[in-house]
């Protein structure tokens, strides 16, 4: 059972890392860099160009190479094809924006819905859900301060 414990406080481990590399603002700026370079190619509609194919392989290869060198420093003997088979069996276990960022690596589909969102962006037909939002006090006037009551009479 404690092999059990360990291995599991190593998964959460990876995970902790992984998110810290993720959220890191040069991880951001590579994936960034890499949507701007390529973003103009996709298209929102069914059928696929071939001309993804090449983009998503060197997108796999940039992002992969950079995490497993950044857990690298982090956990010396790390095996990024260990804790993807172990990620498969454990995904109820990863916040899903961690999950949904590993997926992807893996997921065609994924992939290039984060190029036609980013897309989206870049051409200002992102949703906007502003529009929609309505902020409502939870509280009436009795649980303002004092000083705020006296101001209501």
């Amino acid at each position: 059972m404690r092999w059990r414990q360990r291995w599991n406080a190593e998964f959460d481990a990876v995970v902790g890392y992984l998110e810290n590399i993720i959220m890191d603002d040069e991880f951001q700026l590579l994936q960034r860099n890499f949507m701007e370079k390529h973003y103009r190619e996709f298209e929102d509609t069914e059928e696929n160009k071939l001309t993804y194919t090449p983009i998503f392989n060197e997108y796999i290869s940039l992002v992969e190479k950079y995490i497993e060198e950044q857990l690298l420093e982090r956990i010396p003997g790390f095996s990024m094809a260990a804790f993807t088979t172990t990620l498969q069996h454990h995904k109820d276990e990863v916040a899903g924006d961690i999950f949904d960022m590993l997926l992807t690596f893996t997921d065609f589909l994924a992939f290039k819905e984060m190029f036609l969102d980013y897309k989206a962006e870049k051409e200002g037909r992102a949703l906007d859900l502003s529009s929609g939002l309505v902020v409502t006090s939870l509280c009436k006037s009795s649980c303002l301060p004092a000083s705020q009551n006296s101001l209501r009479h």
